[in-house]
């Protein structure tokens, strides 16, 4: 209870800073908007060219693709580190965050939270929900819960990789990290796996899990029986990912000795 307290306190703060300037919020919410949708066009232009890709129809893809961006949002909205470097470590916020009662990591996700990166699972379900329509998807009783189950998974496995990530800081002055190289190695998540050579196909499963939040999870509900053994190992990657993200988080606070002077 009382983090849950401390959480709607820290996002009616949130809120209330947000729509002081609501245009500025607005445009966020519209840039965001903007930019999946040029990532879907570029889908659209592809498919202009061929009926397939490596067995994978343009719906598929499409349908893979808005999958992708639902776990992608619920990571946008509470584990955005992408500044945590620089905010946190070289200007010595953590310092602060330290000295608090609450554990160190959820004061920084609720700190950096930015709730309107969720109009990406919106615009996701639309996707998907189009790409469904087309593909004449049929729903069952229980692909609701495996919908939910599968998104939460999606969301420890980018959570776990970027806390780790985050968490290099505590070793590390640079500035930036390598955040930027692993956001462009995630969005090789977006597409079937098999349509890349082995070497990346490894990262993307073991390495760096990111076809566990988009093609292999999609295979559920696209009925791929042959990425079966894929889907139900999504939720064990996420609770490993996760407990990896949170245990090297957890080394680097206590190798971090202040920000000095």
């Amino acid at each position: 209870m009382f983090y849950l307290g401390l959480f709607w306190d820290y996002l009616k703060q949130y809120l209330k800073t947000k729509l002081t300037y609501r245009m500025d919020f607005l445009n966020e919410i519209v840039s965001n908007f903007i930019f999946q949708i040029v990532n879907l066009v570029f889908i659209l232009v592809v498919f202009q060219h061929t009926t397939l890709i490596k067995g994978w129809s343009r719906d598929e893809i499409i349908f893979i693709y808005g999958f992708f961006l639902i776990p992608y949002a619920f990571y946008s909205t509470f584990f955005n580190l992408w500044d945590f470097q620089e905010r946190y470590i070289i200007k010595g916020e953590m310092d602060r965050v330290l000295t608090r009662p609450a554990h160190n990591l959820f004061q920084v996700m609720l700190e950096s939270m930015e709730p309107e990166s969720l109009a990406g699972a919106v615009t996701g379900l639309i996707i998907m929900s189009y790409a469904a329509i087309q593909l004449k998807l049929q729903v069952a009783w229980y692909d609701p819960l495996m919908f939910v189950l599968l998104i939460g998974s999606g969301v420890l496995i980018y959570g776990g990789v970027y806390t780790g990530i985050a968490a290099i800081g505590f070793f590390s002055d640079s500035k930036t990290g390598i955040s930027p190289m692993i956001f462009n190695i995630q969005n090789y998540g977006r597409y079937p796996v098999d349509i890349y050579n082995k070497a990346i196909r490894l990262l993307l499963t073991w390495v760096l899990p990111f076809a566990f939040v988009g093609v292999y999870p999609s295979a559920f509900f696209l009925k791929r029986q042959e990425l079966y053994n894929y889907v139900w190992l999504t939720p064990l990657m996420g609770a490993i990912f996760f407990a990896i993200g949170l245990f090297v988080w957890n080394v680097g606070v206590r190798h971090y000795k202040g920000a000095g002077s």
